[in-house]
């Protein structure tokens, strides 16, 4: 018998281990065509489907011989099970948030079942179909009346009946797509199921307006209203751990509050080099009016990328591949979506907010102003080279596996460090406007760490959000409600606004720790840390200084003293 200790034993188990990358990669697709199969996320059996697959990779990759792998394989390893262990406790919370919605949606099994079985095409007995649909209307309808004539029976807080609303609004997209499969290619399905579905379909769309209305507090045709769907402080722990970060929610909020009156403090003295003394947001007004004429948003885009590329490429501060660099793209937001998004987006491309001729008066004006010449010049850094637009193509081609892990504080951490760079960098020219303009931008990232968490914690209404921006930030109010709108909406994790500042500094830490020690060179940690792809930073940290990891590796990385300002 060969010793599992021994030479022959250790090279045995080594070539018996999995590979990783493919197991990552086989993970990331079964993951995707389970989703896919089942997209209703209420649906109790997606929750057991994905459960069970979730469990059973959790325990196949317990049973690797984690010290038989090199350090790229045991980092994948703990992204892995990181990943895994996360999901299955995202699972669980959010089973028990629709637990409490469960009042709102008693004609939820019926349609569910229906959607389900035609996935898993069920054969079809069409006068069935119509009899649940017959039986779901008259839920929709009781529940309308109690909703609407004796809402008193009805305990619930206004987050959870918006997460009802959109639960509802889910579900009628599905039995949609139910009905449009089998309508015409069935005769006996039209004559049975047409005239039902007719009903339920508009029954649906009335009770999520109903729930939304009295139950949620959102005005008819009010479309921009903002409720959220906060999380609480077991959500937030949750997902710090899967973020690996080994702080409170508390300790964040600290975080947040510190580095905020150090950017209070900075643009006082960018305020008295402009003549405003100590009244920094009268300076911020001065900046505000500093914009371009209708039509030139776009020339001074490019004339700021191309600023931008040189200012990286002549100071050797990271690789720009020429691809990357001679082949980006420019569009224009829509005003629509400039209530989402009231400034740049980036990534592949880059997407301009600025106003049209479609907006009001007021509209326009605001958005130039929240478009200004100093915010751009900040923002175009953060949004395409060295930020997400090199980003975006290294990780298309390096370790491309890994963005299965994708963080917030890695993507949105990274372009925000390197405004931390630019702001320390005396080769990088800046004038007090300019400067202004760099802090009014790391001033708002400190207010969304702040507002994100107090607001899953309970203790920031989504009004009360937007006052802090226009209040203590200086933010046009239509932006504030945008970037409120943008946070609380669901479309992003509940840390991702905090991740911003919260990923630049982890970086900046790690800078400080490999760079500033002269372990790696700057252009070459720049490099690595892009080709090393998406990752919780304490492991991007671990990999590149190569510390001892455990399997039961626990986040433990302090890279932020609360005692005095980094």
């Amino acid at each position: 018998m060969v010793s599992v200790t021994s030479p022959r034993g250790i090279a045995i188990r080594r070539a018996q281990a999995d590979g990783m990358r493919e197991r990552i990669e086989r993970i990331t697709e079964d993951l995707k065509d389970i989703k896919n199969f089942y997209p209703i996320k209420i649906s109790p059996r997606r929750t057991q489907k994905l459960r069970d697959f979730l469990t059973s990779e959790l325990e196949s990759l317990r049973s690797q011989p984690f010290d038989l792998y090199d350090q790229q394989g045991k980092v994948d390893y703990l992204l892995m099970r990181n990943y895994l262990e996360r999901q299955l406790r995202e699972l669980d919370l959010d089973c028990k948030q629709d637990e409490k919605t469960a009042l709102l949606l008693p004609f939820s099994d019926n349609l569910l079942e229906l959607c389900e079985a035609r996935a898993m095409v069920v054969s079809m007995n069409s006068k069935d179909a119509a009899q649940k649909l017959v039986e779901s209307q008259s839920q929709i309808t009781a529940v309308i009346e109690m909703i609407e004539n004796d809402s008193t029976k009805i305990r619930m807080e206004k987050t959870i009946a918006f997460r009802a609303a959109r639960n509802i609004d889910s579900l009628h997209t599905n039995l949609k797509e139910w009905f449009e499969f089998y309508k015409g290619y069935d005769p006996s399905f039209n004559w049975w199921v047409s005239h039902p579905y007719g009903i339920v379909e508009k029954g649906l769309r009335d009770v999520s307006a109903s729930i939304r209305e009295h139950l949620a507090g959102i005005r008819p045709g009010n479309d921009d209203a903002i409720v959220g769907d906060p999380i609480g402080r077991e959500g937030l722990l949750s997902e710090l751990l899967g973020e690996m970060i080994a702080y409170t929610p508390e300790e964040l909020i600290s975080i947040g509050e510190k580095e905020f009156k150090w950017c209070v403090s900075e643009l006082k003295k960018a305020s008295r080099s402009m003549g405003y003394q100590d009244n920094w947001k009268q300076a911020l007004e001065e900046v505000k009016n500093d914009f371009v004429e209708p039509g030139k948003q776009t020339e001074l885009v490019r004339d700021l990328t191309m600023e931008a590329i040189s200012f990286v490429e002549d100071h050797q501060l990271v690789t720009v591949p020429p691809v990357a660099k001679e082949n980006w793209q420019m569009f224009m937001m829509s005003p629509e979506r400039q209530k989402v998004n009231p400034f740049f987006l980036g990534g592949e491309c880059i997407i301009v907010s600025y106003p049209t001729d479609q907006m009001d008066h007021e509209a326009k004006l605001m958005s130039m102003r929240g478009n200004n010449i100093h915010f751009s010049r900040a923002t175009v850094f953060h949004e395409m080279i060295p930020g997400h637009h090199l980003q975006m193509h290294m990780i298309a081609r390096y370790r491309p596996y890994r963005q299965l892990f994708d963080t917030p504080f890695w993507i949105e951490g990274w372009a925000l460090y390197w405004e931390f760079l630019l702001w320390n960098d005396e080769r990088f020219q800046k004038t007090p406007q300019n400067r202004i303009g760099m802090l009014f931008w790391r001033l708002h990232r400190c207010a969304r760490i702040i507002f994100s968490i107090k607001f899953h914690l309970g203790q920031m209404a989504p009004q009360e959000c937007i006052d802090l921006l226009v209040d203590q930030v200086g933010h046009e109010r239509a932006t504030a409600e945008g970037e409120v709108r943008r946070s609380l909406n669901g479309d992003y994790s509940p840390l991702y606004q905090a991740g911003y500042m919260l990923g630049a500094l982890q970086i900046y830490a790690l800078r400080k720790e490999t760079v500033e020690t002269g372990h790696l060179g700057e252009k070459e940690f720049h490099d690595r840390f892009l080709k090393e792809n998406c990752m919780p930073i304490e492991l991007a940290r671990a990999l590149m200084q190569d510390q001892p990891l455990s399997r039961e590796h626990k986040p433990s990385w302090k890279f932020y003293s609360l005692e005095t300002h980094e």
